[in-house]
């Protein structure tokens, strides 16, 4: 079932076409992977799925990015209510300089979505959820900053999900992370996929194979191909794609 909906998105930045009439189907709780050379459009599709777009300005984009049946284009969508709906998780690890119950608590003590008795079991609740609570239970006082790229990263993740998110986006999550640490963050985005849709950009393409269902390749704005992830990665349809995966450019 489809959680996600685009139909003719097309994308400016002032007179340059960043994204041209994408048509695409996100399914409900699925690891959706983006893969593509720099600048081909990867991070801008990422960011119009919670309208982060708007904040650049001389941004124009027509067409639909129906979610849950609502189109977000609308004027009158709440875009806090959007964006609790749909989180993003960035390339470098960004906690708050603040300790990690803070972080988590960041956002219920900003919305007062939650009483203060719930607080702790919010804490515990978010922490287990990225498989942190055992290594960080004793540290909650702790300052964001001093944990390791690994646990900041996965802070990142629990700091959103005190909103009820139903869509993560995570633009190369694991740039920053040693190959060991990006393991661990994969089998978490596993586990996460039970209860979240995530979309993922990702210039890794071992990475996509790996963790994905589905896979899109983009090429100068373009979503050249979309698929199931193994169907794109050992029988593509598109020679582009094929020469993408098999290392002949980008």
């Amino acid at each position: 079932m489809s959680i996600i909906q685009i139909e003719n998105l097309n994308l400016f930045y002032g007179d340059f076409q960043a994204l041209k009439n994408i048509n695409v189907t996100i399914k409900r709780k699925n690891i959706t992977a983006l893969i593509g050379p720099s600048g081909c459009g990867k991070s801008t599709f990422l960011r119009a799925l919670n309208r982060m777009n708007d904040l650049i300005e001389g941004v124009r984009v027509s067409g639909k990015i129906i979610i849950d049946g609502i189109d977000i284009r609308q004027e009158n969508v709440d875009l806090v209510g959007l964006r609790k709906k749909v989180g993003m998780v960035f390339q470098r690890p960004n906690p708050f300089p603040l300790s990690v119950r803070e972080n988590i608590l960041f956002s219920p003590k900003i919305h007062h979505s939650a009483p203060v008795h719930e607080y702790e079991g919010i804490v515990e609740e978010c922490l287990k959820a990225v498989l942190l609570w055992n290594d960080l239970k004793d540290r909650l006082n702790t300052n964001a900053l001093n944990l390791s790229l690994e646990q900041q990263q996965r802070l990142c993740i629990a700091r959103l999900l005190p909103v009820k998110p139903e869509i993560l986006l995570m633009d190369e999550p694991c740039s920053a992370l040693d190959p060991i640490a990006t393991a661990h963050i994969e089998e978490l985005m596993r586990i996460l996929k039970e209860n979240y849709t995530i979309v993922i950009v990702t210039h890794n393409m071992q990475q996509a194979a790996r963790v994905s269902d589905d896979t899109g390749f983009m090429l100068l704005g373009d979503l050249i191909e979309f698929g199931k992830t193994e169907d794109i990665f050992t029988n593509p349809q598109d020679k582009r794609t094929s020469d993408y995966i098999t290392g002949r450019f980008g």
